[in-house]
């Protein structure tokens, strides 16, 4: 059911943990023909597809009386859920919001941190084999607690769970549409959907490229592709440990889920519980047969340095002492009762997270992503002067000889008031133009 391969097995190690995101020429053509068509043709294009690809027999915008219906008819229990993890999410995120600061590092220099949200985002939620409110809270919750004032969230098949979410989450309008056609249409606009300033979220093979395509043009979160997990554990317990794997395949049969391990006997004891527990339908066994192994470490030392490697999105591991050396990975679950699968709905920390090595350079969305971090920077005089003559050194160390004029000519006037004429340099200044065509100095206030 699941293979155990040893360390030792430096090819098979390789071929489970440095998987690079695949590429296929072919399919990539086919969605830049999507992505170019709708940002060519706009609305009719999007409908074209929509219809053809998401089945979409009605209206592209779900009005807000039909989330209204539609969020009634789901059951309380999973209502109560949605609110839950709802107020888990503002929770976190409130905290992840970046803060704006004054400081100065020498007299007369000022520098201060602005922080402004964005203005419109796009929040892509999946509709394929599942309905994933989920997904709506996680994406669309960090934006509006960042301040964002537009949040366009868009799924292909949005359920009355989908719905009830974009009620909780703010949600400024839901779209029903999928795919490259969506993120075409969010990422350069159409006639009935403006163009936003970052898009989020996950989604399938089509949705992740088109993001890649439309990256230099419109902000994207990261690349997401199929779902992963690694395990790292020495004394946990077998049949939780298989829960976990099984949980994580189930999302696609592309997923990857590994455990490492330096016992053997644990080892053993997870392929048994894995092969009990396997459902006998959906995509988890597959999912384990093409992208799972237990890998059997010498120490817990290579097993932690196993996982570094990988940069996995989901890492479980027995203890805090642990999750202290996991430095490379999406988000860390500590101790044998933290559940992975609790991180994906309730404990308030996104689970939209980096996979394919991604994880090396940053991790999950969070409510900074829909910020702009800016700096305002004043030099008074005496800052000027303080601080210029390094400036001027470096500048001419690098060979920036115009750089150095532009401080050296603030410098060189240090103590007198501005004057037009010195600005403009010489007869071509255009202090002197004003001066010989006198009636267009008076139109600009000259």
């Amino acid at each position: 059911m699941i293979r155990i391969v040893q360390s030792g097995d430096t090819r098979a190690v390789a071929a489970l943990l440095d998987r690079a995101p695949r590429r296929d020429a072919a399919f990539e053509r086919r969605v830049a023909r999507i992505v170019s068509d709708v940002r060519r043709r706009g609305d009719r294009a999007l409908l074209s597809y929509a219809k053809r690809l998401d089945g979409l027999a009605g209206d592209v915008e779900i009005t807000r009386a039909e989330m209204q219906r539609g969020a009634a008819s789901v059951a309380p229990d999973v209502r109560r859920a949605i609110a839950a993890a709802a107020r888990h999410i503002r929770h976190v995120a409130r905290r992840q919001v970046p803060r704006g600061w004054t400081t100065r590092p020498s007299p007369g220099v000022t520098i201060v941190q602005r922080v402004t949200p964005l203005d419109r985002v796009g929040c892509y939620v999946p509709g394929g084999r599942y309905p994933l409110p989920s997904s709506l809270l996680m994406t669309a919750i960090p934006a509006g607690v960042a301040g964002v004032g537009e949040i366009i969230a868009a799924c292909p098949k949005p359920d009355a769970t989908v719905m009830a979410a974009a009620l909780e989450a703010g949600v400024t309008r839901l779209l029903r549409i999928g795919g490259a056609h969506a993120i075409a249409a969010l990422a350069y606009g159409t006639a009935s959907i403006p163009r936003v300033d970052k898009i989020v979220g996950p989604g399938n093979a089509y949705v992740a490229a088109a993001k890649a395509l439309v990256a230099a043009d419109c902000a994207i979160d990261f690349f997401a592709g199929p779902s992963e997990i690694l395990i790292v554990s020495t004394n946990g317990r077998p049949a939780w440990i298989a829960a976990d794997l099984i949980a994580q395949a189930e999302h696609d049969e592309d997923a990857r889920a590994i455990f490492v391990t330096p016992s053997g006997r644990l080892a053993r004891a997870v392929a048994d519980e894995i092969a009990r527990q396997m459902p006998a339908e959906g995509p988890a066994r597959a999912a384990i047969a093409r992208n799972g192994a237990i890998v059997v470490t010498r120490s817990l030392d290579e097993a932690v340095a196993l996982s570094e490697r990988m940069a996995p999105e989901h890492v479980v591991c027995d203890s805090a002492a642990v999750a202290a050396r996991l430095t490379r990975a999406g988000t860390v679950f500590a101790g044998h009762q933290s559940a992975q699968a609790c991180g994906d709905y309730i404990t308030g920390s996104n689970h939209v997270l980096p996979t394919s090595g991604a994880a090396r350079g940053r991790g999950g969305l969070g409510a900074a992503d829909f910020v702009r971090v800016t700096t305002v920077q004043t030099l008074t005089r005496s800052g000027l002067k303080a601080v210029g003559p390094d400036a001027v050194a470096l500048a001419e160390a690098e060979g920036l000889r115009a750089h150095a004029a532009s401080i050296q000519i603030r410098l060189a006037s240090e103590g007198r008031p501005p004057s037009r004429r010195r600005f403009g340099g010489t007869a071509s200044g255009w202090s002197n133009r004003a001066q010989q065509r006198p009636e267009r100095a008076a139109r600009w206030g000259r």
